[in-house]
C-alpha cells in the first residue's frame, strides 16, 4: 500500500515502453455503490492507477464537465468521509492503486491528520491538491509521509524552469504535468510548446512525468506520451461513464497504452 505501491505499479505498467494511462472518476457520480464495480472495469481495462475526484463546491482547476459531475454527486449527499469509508470496505477487492484529487478545504474541515490516517486505512496511495502551492506544504507534507501516502505535484505550462525543477524534484509517485492553460476539459489537439515543457519536466523529475487536462483522445495521448511517461485523463472519461459508454472507455485505455514505436514522435510544433 501507499506510495511504494504507486511507483512500483507504474513501473511494472511501463515495461516494454508501453505509456501509462490513469482515468479520473469523480467519487459518488452515479452513487457510491457503484464505484468499486467501475473502479474494477478500469483496472481491467489496462488502467495504471485510479484518480478519484472529491466532490467539492468550488473546484478551481476543473472544468464543466468534471463540474457538473461533481454537482451531481453533491447533491446525492457524497462527502469525503462516505467516500473513505467506501474505499475501506473494498479495498481487498483491488490491487491498483487510488488517488485521491482534492482540494484542502474538505480536507480541512475533515480534520489533516485525521484525513492523513483514514486515508492509509482506506487504502489511498496518493494525493493530488491542486489549491496548494509548494511554500504552503509543511501543512500537511508531514501526516502524508507519516502514513506512507504519495504527495503527487502539479506543474503549469506557464511556470519558470527553475520553478518546475524544485516541483520536479519534490514530487512523489508521479509528476502531473499539467499541458493546458486553463482549467480541465476535452480538446481536440495538444497545445503549442507543450512538447518541450514536457522534456523539461523529463529532464528534472526522478518520477513518471504524466499529462493531464485536455486529453481526450487515443491519439493526443500517444502523441504527448513520446515527450513524457503516459497521460492522465478526466473529462472525457467522466462523459463516457455518466453516458455508459464503458467499452469505448476501454478501447481508449487499450489503444494508448500499445508499445510506442521508434518512428512515433512528437508532431512538429
Amino acid at each position: 500500500m501507499g506510495k511504494e505501491r504507486l511507483e512500483k505499479t507504474l513501473q511494472q505498467k511501463q515495461e516494454g515502453n508501453r505509456p501509462l494511462f490513469i482515468p479520473y472518476i469523480m467519487a459518488g457520480d452515479g452513487g457510491l455503490d457503484r464505484l468499486n464495480e467501475r473502479i474494477q472495469r478500469l483496472e481491467e481495462a489496462g488502467a495504471a492507477a485510479i484518480e478519484l475526484g472529491i466532490p467539492f463546491s468550488d473546484p478551481v482547476a476543473d472544468g464543466p464537465t468534471i463540474q457538473e459531475a461533481g454537482i451531481r454527486a453533491l447533491k446525492n449527499g457524497i462527502s469525503l468521509k462516505k467516500i473513505l469509508d467506501v474505499l475501506e470496505e473494498t479495498k481487498k477487492e483491488r490491487t491498483i492503486p487510488i488517488i485521491l484529487m482534492t482540494y484542502m478545504n474538505p480536507i480541512y474541515a475533515f480534520g489533516i491528520k485525521t484525513f492523513a490516517r483514514a486515508g492509509k486505512e482506506a487504502g489511498v496511495d496518493g494525493v493530488i491538491l491542486p489549491d496548494l502551492p509548494l511554500e504552503e506544504e509543511n501543512i500537511i507534507a508531514h501526516d502524508l509521509q507519516a502514513n506512507d501516502i504519495a504527495h503527487i505535484r502539479l506543474a503549469s505550462l506557464t511556470s519558470p524552469e527553475d520553478r518546475l525543477k524544485e516541483i520536479a524534484k519534490r514530487s512523489e509517485g508521479f509528476l502531473y504535468a499539467v499541458a493546458v492553460t486553463g482549467t480541465t476539459g476535452a480538446r481536440e489537439a495538444n497545445e503549442a510548446g507543450v512538447h518541450d515543457y514536457l522534456q523539461t519536466l523529463k529532464k528534472h523529475s526522478n518520477v513518471p512525468v504524466l499529462a493531464g487536462f485536455g486529453v481526450s483522445t487515443a491519439k493526443q495521448a500517444r502523441e504527448l506520451s513520446t515527450s513524457c511517461d503516459g497521460v492522465i485523463v478526466g473529462s472525457k472519461i467522466v462523459d463516457l461513464l455518466h453516458r455508459e459508454e464503458t467499452e469505448y472507455i476501454k478501447q481508449v485505455i487499450q489503444e494508448t497504452c500499445q508499445p510506442l514505436h521508434k518512428e512515433e514522435k512528437p508532431l512538429p510544433h
